[in-house]
C-alpha cells in the first residue's frame, strides 16, 4: 500500500509552484476580457494571404475604425477586436482594406455586445459561481455530517480555479487570450469535476470511519486513496486524451475552451487525493492536538 499520506509537504511545494506565477499575473496583469463582458465587436476576417497585423491596425486608424487589437488566427486569418461598430462602419472598413493592399477580406465572423449586456453576462457568471460554490459546500457538509469535508472540498476547488484562472491571465499577457463565455462555461465545468472524484474519496474515508471509529485518520484516507487512485486516473486519462485531440486538432474557435477544460481536469484529478484529503488529514491532526491540550 502506497503511503500518499506521508508526502504532504511535497503536494504543498507543488501546489505553490503552479500557483504562485499565476496568482502573481492574476494581481499584477489580470485578466483580458473578451467583447463578451466589456462590450464591442468582434470580427474574424481572412485574406488569400497573410499580412502584418500592424498593416490593418494602421489603416484602421486612418479610417477612424475603433480597433483595439489585431490578432492573427491561422495562417491569413484575423481576429480583430473593436469598440461597437455598426454594419456600415465595417462595410466601409472591409472596402479600405481592400483599396490599400489590394486583398478583399471575406468576413467570417460578426459578434456585437453592448456595453450593458457584457456587464449583465459577467456580473451573471460571478453570482452563478458563488451559487455554485454555496450549494457545494452545503451539499458536502450535510452528507458528510461534518464542515471540515465541505470546507476542504471548498479550499481544493479554489485551488483548481485559481490554477484554471492564473494560466489563463498568464496566456493573456504573453499570448493576448482573452477570457469569454465558453471559457466560464470551462471554469464551472472545472468546478464540477473537481468535486465530483474529492466526493468519491471523502464517501470512502466515511465508510471506513464507520467501521472503525477510533481509526486513524491519515491511515483511513491512505487506505481509501489506494483504492480510488486507478478508477480516478482512468476517468480523468479518458477525458484528458479528448481534450487533447481537440487542442491539438480542433477549430481555433475551440481551442481555448479546450485548454481551458484540460487545465481543469488535469488540476482537478490531482486535487482530489493531493489538496482535499490533505486537508482533512491536516484538520483532523490539528483538532486531535489541541483536545490533548
Amino acid at each position: 500500500m502506497i503511503r500518499f499520506s506521508k508526502y504532504i509537504w511535497v503536494y504543498v511545494c507543488i501546489s505553490a509552484l503552479v500557483l504562485i506565477p499565476g496568482m502573481y499575473s492574476l494581481v499584477r496583469f489580470g485578466l483580458r476580457p473578451s467583447v463578451d463582458f466589456t462590450g464591442g465587436t468582434l470580427l474574424e476576417m481572412k485574406f488569400s494571404k497573410s499580412l502584418p497585423a500592424g498593416t490593418i491596425e494602421s489603416i484602421a486608424k486612418s479610417e477612424q475604425f475603433p480597433v483595439i487589437t489585431v490578432q492573427t488566427i491561422g495562417g491569413s486569418s484575423y481576429g480583430i477586436r473593436a469598440g461597437v461598430a455598426t454594419d456600415e462602419e465595417i462595410t466601409k472598413f472591409q472596402t479600405a482594406i481592400a483599396s490599400k493592399t489590394g486583398e478583399t477580406p471575406e468576413l467570417l465572423k460578426k459578434d456585437t455586445v453592448g456595453p450593458i449586456l457584457g456587464s449583465e453576462l459577467l456580473f451573471k457568471s460571478v453570482v452563478a459561481s458563488l451559487l455554485a460554490v454555496t450549494a457545494i459546500l452545503l451539499y458536502v457538509a450535510y452528507a458528510f455530517k461534518n464542515i471540515k469535508f465541505g470546507v476542504s472540498a471548498i479550499l481544493a476547488l479554489i485551488h483548481d480555479v485559481l490554477v484554471v484562472f492564473g494560466s489563463f491571465s498568464l496566456f493573456g499577457h504573453f499570448f493576448g487570450i482573452e477570457v469569454d463565455t465558453l471559457f466560464m462555461t470551462a471554469f464551472l465545468t472545472t468546478m464540477s469535476f473537481s468535486v465530483h472524484d474529492t466526493i468519491v474519496i471523502f464517501d470512502r474515508i466515511r465508510e471506513y470511519r464507520k467501521k472503525d471509529p477510533r481509526g486513524n485518520i491519515r491511515d483511513l484516507s491512505d487506505i481509501a486513496l489506494n483504492e480510488t487512485m486507478g478508477r480516478s486516473l482512468i476517468n480523468s486519462f479518458t477525458i484528458i486524451f479528448m481534450l487533447l485531440a481537440l487542442v491539438l486538432m480542433g477549430g481555433e474557435s475551440v481551442k481555448w475552451f479546450a485548454v481551458a477544460l484540460l487545465i481543469g481536469t488535469i488540476t482537478g484529478t490531482y486535487s482530489s487525493p493531493f489538496v482535499a484529503t490533505p486537508l482533512v488529514i491536516l484538520w483532523d491532526y490539528l483538532e486531535n492536538r489541541k483536545k490533548q491540550h
